[in-house]
């Protein structure tokens, strides 16, 4: 085990130092990001990878080889965009791949041609100018072969001729030309149209025809040639091609289609000097920039059988990037500029420093950096390896200031030669109304960039008592407005107006017209008990009976008329229209059963009774049943919710809740859920004794009546309702002298979960009472008819847990061992 340990601790050390030396080869102490290509990124990501490092970790060695912080950032950013670069890239190819299934041309030893380029590895960079038109799946140059016959066409074996004679003679012939160069036409002969044009071969055709039809001569027969079947041609790519060999084409195709089923040229290849050769002669050099950036197919020939083209390694090639619009590497041929390079890449962007460009040259020995100026970009003749960088403009301006607050026009302006603080008020179409005139202020920049503050006095500048300030670039001039220096002055309206509020607050603003503004009064508005409250400023803060507020009484016309005197308002002072002392809304209470006349009566006295009620009623029909007689009263809110002199018992009722949870029995599973309890609670119905009203009216028992009260007299009732934990809850016929246990029983008795000492009973009119006991005895209310017994079911007790019991246990031993030790 031992010697195990130690070979896994040898490795380990040896796999330490072989990654410390792997990186300790680069000194990265003067390496400057920005000149590093994306081959070289993705180079230092590889060797990270192969030696098992992350992202993170190689920026912390290339820290630690000396390369400074802000490079490391530079670092990470562009780590970032490569590997960001080649997965777009490869999912592009795989689209490709996968989308598109294109037949290629033969190559040398005959097996057939992907002519989808992938994308590998050390392709990853910057790219080249062009090289996507042969990698674009969308354009083929794929010859079209549903045109005429091109009379320039050469006429080549395994062509098929269409011959049609029309007029005095009617023929058609469909002829392939011999590998020879021959056809053999029906009564002719043999003809050799071999290396001819359309056109040659035509007149040719035409003129041995003459002979056996004579009126061909006489033009009373025509005759016409059109090519059939296109033959297949060979050619080949040699040179710098992606995928170089021979290849078999349409004889329509021209040299676009064969770098297009070649690839294009590679990495190294030329696309300003590609050469097409035709019996070792070059006979055209092909320029796709001419095609790329003008659309031009210059010198584009169509190809012949054994054709060759070759593509050339580049002889100078350039990379610019930054601000440009097209960033790429560029080749440039002989008289070629750097003005052309920058119109081969689009020209600049709007935000481009247009003044100089900076060069990065390779010398023999090392490189170099040059500072290209404008009037110098056309004759500057570029080097092979430059790359020119475009830099952004600054994000500053050179003559910037700004007025700010109150003038009619704030906002950025021109500085001028000579512009001063009056001249740009002036420049902002002057001051506002409202603007303070005590004091304004400029922002200024200092020359090391902090900020300085100068104060001027606003109104002397305008008078000019005061000597003007001359203004600098980037000064930010700031004139405050009077609101912007003090609080909103408002005014508040509140009590009997139709739409009370707060309204802002304008000078002579009169009571008046305060209460204008809030839709005049209600029609309990009193007006001549008006309230305005007013802040006090100066109140003796040590006094214990200081004034807080100083109170006027005020009052007005009903029909707010314009009066000679009237009060003027102040900021922030508080209004309140009072109701009128002797207005009151009509209120009613209902009466429904068995009364003479049922409905709705209207409170005519504030201490109205029920009694009064049901005498206004006509009194009781024989068959009313007064101890069953009820009073609902849902409350003023509930009746008119409107209203805001009914009293809101929302949070007695919630108190009323909680008091009923503190006080359920500890140790038990609530049984009752909460919606159910708040309905119990919020019972509205009143206990009353009619029967005791009629007989003594005003007495103590004879409420007086409030709004929104109902008062229900039933008549005979028959039936006694039993309802919770019982066998059977139903309603059973009512029999005088039958007691409470009897009920319970004719509904099969109690439950086992029944709480038999809390079953209580509700009698027709409201009123509840429950039983008591005495000893061992229950004594159960008297039942009377149209009553309902309810039997409340017994709380579930919670089980203890074991870690409960192991709590009590754990106790007991203690009380048992302080009592041990108490009795030794």
């Amino acid at each position: 085990m031992n010697f195990k340990r130690t070979i896994t601790a040898i490795l380990f050390l040896f796999a330490v130092l072989v990654t410390q030396t792997a990186f300790s080869q680069g000194n990265y102490a003067n390496v400057k990001v920005d000149e590093l290509s994306d081959a070289q990124i993705l180079q230092m990501i590889k060797r990270a990878e192969s030696i098992g490092y992350t992202e993170a970790q190689l920026e912390q060695m290339a820290a630690a080889q000396g390369m400074k912080a802000e490079e490391v950032q530079k670092l990470k950013l562009r780590v970032e965009k490569v590997k960001k670069q080649g997965a777009a890239t490869a999912v592009q190819v795989d689209n490709k791949t996968t989308n598109t299934g294109r037949e290629m041309s033969e190559t040398t030893d005959g097996g057939s041609v992907n002519n989808e380029k992938k994308v590998k590895d050390d392709e990853i960079g910057p790219k080249i100018f062009g090289a996507e038109l042969f990698r674009n799946g969308s354009i083929t140059f794929e010859p079209n072969l549903r045109i005429a016959t091109p009379k320039g066409y050469v006429i080549g074996p395994d062509d098929k001729l269409l011959i049609d004679l029309t007029g005095d003679n009617e023929a058609s012939y469909n002829l392939q030309v011999s590998p020879e160069g021959v056809i053999n036409l029906q009564y002719v002969g043999r003809i050799a149209v071999g290396g001819l044009t359309i056109d040659q071969a035509t007149s040719k055709i035409r003129s041995a025809m003459g002979k056996t039809y004579p009126s061909l001569r006489s033009g009373r027969t025509n005759v016409s040639i059109n090519l059939g079947n296109i033959r297949s041609i060979k050619v080949v790519l040699t040179g710098q091609v992606t995928k170089p060999g021979t290849y078999t084409l349409s004889s329509l195709a021209t040299v676009y289609n064969a770098l297009y089923a070649s690839g294009g040229p590679s990495q190294n290849g030329s696309f300003r000097k590609i050469q097409l050769i035709r019996g070792n002669k070059v006979v055209s050099t092909i320029d796709v920039y001419d095609f790329l950036l003008r659309g031009i197919q210059q010198n584009n020939l169509r190809l012949q059988d054994q054709d060759v083209i070759n593509v050339p390694v580049y002889d100078t090639r350039v990379e610019i990037l930054g601000e440009i619009k097209n960033a790429a590497l560029f080749e440039v041929v002989n008289g070629e500029n750097l003005k052309d390079v920058i119109g081969f890449a689009g020209g600049f962007t709007p935000q481009a420093y247009t003044a100089k460009i900076k060069s990065f040259q390779n010398t023999d020995k090392e490189r170099k950096i040059i500072d290209i100026s404008a009037d110098e970009f056309a004759t500057y003749a570029p080097r092979n390896g430059d790359k020119y960088v475009v830099e952004a403009i600054l994000d500053r301006f050179q003559n910037r200031v700004e007025i700010l607050g109150a003038v009619f026009r704030p906002g950025l302006y021109e500085l001028g030669s000579g512009l001063t603080l009056k001249g740009l008020i002036t420049k902002a179409d002057g001051l506002t109304e409202d603007a303070f005139l005590n004091r304004g202020y400029i922002n200024r920049l200092n020359a090391d960039n902090t900020q300085s503050l100068l104060s001027f006095d606003v109104a002397k500048i305008i008078a000019g008592t005061q000597e003007d300030i001359t203004l600098q670039r980037e000064d930010k001039v700031t004139i405050s407005s009077l609101f912007d220096l003090r609080d909103e002055y408002k005014v508040t309206i509140q009590g009997e107006v139709r739409a009370g509020g707060t309204f802002d607050y304008a000078d002579n603003m009169t009571l008046e017209d305060v209460i204008q503004m809030a839709g005049g009064f209600k029609e309990n508005a009193t007006p001549r008990r008006i309230e305005i409250s007013r802040r006090i400023k100066n109140s003796d803060a040590k006094s214990a009976s200081a004034r807080t507020a100083q109170v006027f009484t005020v009052g007005v016309d009903q029909n707010l008329k314009v009066l000679d005197k009237t009060f003027v308002l102040k900021p922030f002072d508080v209004i309140s229209v009072r109701s009128s002392e002797g207005y009151q809304v009509q209120k009613q209470v209902k009466l429904e059963g068995e009364v003479l006349y049922p409905g709705s009566y209207t409170i005519a006295q504030k201490n109205e009774r029920i009694s009064d009620i049901i005498k206004r009623a006509g009194g009781l029909t024989p068959i009313a049943y007064t101890e069953g007689a009820s009073l609902k009263r849902p409350g003023a809110e509930k009746v008119n919710p409107g209203d805001k002199n009914a009293i809101n018992n929302q949070d007695d009722e919630k108190k009323k809740l909680l008091n009923l949870k503190r006080a359920q029995e500890a140790g038990v599973k609530d049984t009752v859920k909460p919606d159910v309890e708040q309905l119990l609670i919020q019972s509205d119905l009143v206990g009353i004794d009619l029967e005791k009203i009629m007989k003594k009216p005003g007495s103590r028992y004879d409420l007086i009546v409030e709004d929104g009260d109902v008062i229900r007299v039933p008549r005979q009732l028959q039936t006694v309702k039993v309802t919770g934990e019982v066998l059977n809850p139903n309603s059973i016929v009512y029999l005088p002298g039958k007691s409470f246990k009897q009920y319970v029983n004719g509904a099969g008795g109690f439950t086992s979960s029944a709480l038999k000492r809390g079953a209580y009973i509700k009698y027709a009119n409201g009123s509840v009472e429950a039983g008591s006991k005495f000893l061992f005895f229950n004594n159960y209310p008297k039942v009377k008819p149209g009553a309902e017994i309810l039997v409340p079911k017994k709380a579930e007790r919670e089980r203890l847990s074991a870690q409960s019991w192991i709590g009590i246990g754990t106790g007991l031993a203690s009380l048992a061992a302080i009592i041990v030790s108490l009795l030794r």
